[in-house]
C-alpha cells in the first residue's frame, strides 16, 4: 500500500515538473511573411520571435508561456482578413499585425467586430481615424513625421519645389496625402506626382519624370523592396537632387537591399537601430547574433509590440481582452519601468503612438541620426 502511494506520488511530482507550461497563452502573428511584402513582415515577425523567446525565459505572463501562432498574410488583404478570423479561433488572445497598411484596413475589422485587441505596424493615418477601439499602432502614422519633414525640406534646405513618389497602396496615398496637406501649408509646390504599384520592379520612368519636373528634392513614400529599387535607379540616372522620407526609405532593409545608392537619403525616422538609446543598441546587438542580420524599425515595433502584450496583461492581473483593450487607451509605458518598450512612449484615445522620434541621413551605409526629436 505504502509502495503504491510513494509511486503516485512520485508519478504526480513528475506530471507536475514537466507541465509547468501547461497553461500557455496564444499570441497571434498575422505578417506578410511572403510575398511582396516579404521583405517587411519577416522582420517585424522575427521582432516578435526574439520577444516572445525573452518573455519566455523570465516566467511568461503571470505564469503562462506564451505560444507563438504565425499566420501569413501573403501580403494580400482578402487573405490577411481571412488569417485573423483563423487566429480567433484558433483560441488567440491579442493579435499582432499586419504590417501593410492595405491588410490592416480590411483584417481589423474583423478583429474591431470579435473584441480582439490587435497591435499594428501600419503607418496609414486612416487606421486610427475609423474609430475602431481595438486598434493600437507601434508605429508613428505618416501624419506624425511629415510636418517634421516638411519643415526641414523648408526651412534648412530652402527647397520649394518638390516631386512625390509613392506607392499607390493605402500605406503609400496615406503618406503621400499627409505630405501633401503639409506641403500646401508651408509653400512648397508639388511639381511632380509619381504613383506606383504594388511591387513596381522598373522606376525608370519615374526617375526621368521626375528629373524633366524642376523639383528641387524628392520626397519617396515606398515599401522596402521598392524604395531600393527607386534608389538604385537614381543613382543610375544620376538624379542628384535631395531624397527625402519617412522612416521607410531609411530603414535598414532598404540600406541592404540598395547599397551605397542609399548614401545621402534623408528624412524622419519613428524607430531605428542606431538610435542613441542603450536599449535599442542592446537589441541590435541580440537581434543580430540571433537572426545574422541588423533589426530596422519592423523588428523593433514587432519586439516592442510584444512586450506591451506583457505589461498590459500585468496591469490587469488577468487575459481580458476588453480590459485590455480599455486600458491601452490614454497608457503611456516608460522605459525605466517598462524596459521592454525602449523608448517612453503614449497611446491616445485613437490608438495612435507617441515618442521621441529622430532626423537620419544615411552616410557610408549606415543610418546617421542629425537630431533628436521630442514627442508630438
Amino acid at each position: 500500500m505504502f509502495k503504491n502511494l510513494t509511486t503516485t506520488v512520485a508519478l504526480a511530482a513528475t506530471l507536475s515538473a514537466g507541465s509547468a507550461w501547461a497553461e500557455t497563452v496564444k499570441l497571434a502573428d498575422i505578417a506578410e511573411l511572403s510575398g511582396a511584402g516579404a521583405a517587411a513582415g519577416t522582420v517585424w515577425n522575427d521582432g516578435i520571435k526574439l520577444a516572445v523567446d525573452e518573455i519566455n525565459a523570465a516566467g511568461g505572463i503571470l505564469g503562462r508561456e506564451i505560444d507563438l501562432m504565425e499566420y501569413d498574410s501573403q501580403t494580400d488583404p482578402m487573405n490577411s482578413r481571412a488569417m485573423v478570423q483563423k487566429a480567433i479561433d484558433d483560441g488567440a488572445y491579442v493579435l499582432m499585425g499586419t504590417v501593410y497598411s492595405s491588410s490592416t484596413v480590411v483584417n481589423m475589422l474583423v478583429a474591431m467586430q470579435n473584441g480582439y485587441p490587435q497591435l499594428t505596424g501600419s503607418e496609414s493615418p486612416t487606421i486610427t481615424a475609423k474609430g475602431n477601439p481595438y486598434i493600437f499602432r507601434t508605429a508613428f502614422g505618416a501624419q506624425k513625421g511629415m510636418p517634421k519633414i516638411g519643415s526641414y525640406l523648408k526651412d534648412d534646405l530652402g527647397v520649394t519645389k518638390v516631386a512625390i513618389a509613392w506607392a499607390n497602396t493605402e500605406f503609400g496615398k496615406g503618406g503621400h496625402d499627409a505630405f501633401v496637406g503639409v506641403a500646401g501649408k508651408i509653400g512648397i509646390e508639388i511639381v511632380a506626382d509619381v504613383p506606383s504599384e504594388q511591387g513596381q520592379a522598373d522606376f525608370a520612368a519615374d526617375i526621368l519624370k521626375i528629373k524633366n519636373s524642376g523639383a528641387e528634392a524628392v520626397f519617396a513614400y515606398l515599401t522596402e523592396e521598392e524604395s531600393a529599387r527607386f534608389l538604385i535607379e537614381a543613382e543610375k540616372q544620376g538624379l542628384d537632387i535631395p531624397k527625402a522620407g519617412d522612416t521607410v526609405l531609411l530603414s535598414q532593409k532598404v540600406i541592404d537591399l540598395a547599397g551605397g545608392a542609399a548614401n545621402g537619403a534623408f528624412g524622419h525616422v519613428g524607430l531605428t537601430a542606431d538610435a542613441p538609446i542603450p536599449a535599442i543598441q542592446e537589441i541590435d546587438k541580440k537581434f543580430t547574433a540571433r537572426f545574422g542580420y541588423r533589426p530596422d524599425h519592423n523588428a523593433l515595433k514587432g519586439y516592442i509590440g510584444t512586450y506591451t502584450v506583457k505589461y498590459v496583461t500585468e496591469m490587469i492581473g488577468e487575459f481580458d481582452r476588453q480590459k485590455f483593450a480599455d486600458t491601452m487607451h490614454g497608457l503611456c509605458l516608460d522605459a525605466a519601468t517598462y524596459p521592454g518598450v525602449l523608448m517612453d512612449l503614449c497611446w491616445d484615445e485613437t490608438g495612435e503612438i507617441s515618442r521621441a522620434s529622430f532626423l537620419v541621413e544615411v552616410v557610408d551605409g549606415k543610418q546617421e541620426i542629425t537630431k533628436v526629436l521630442p514627442a508630438n
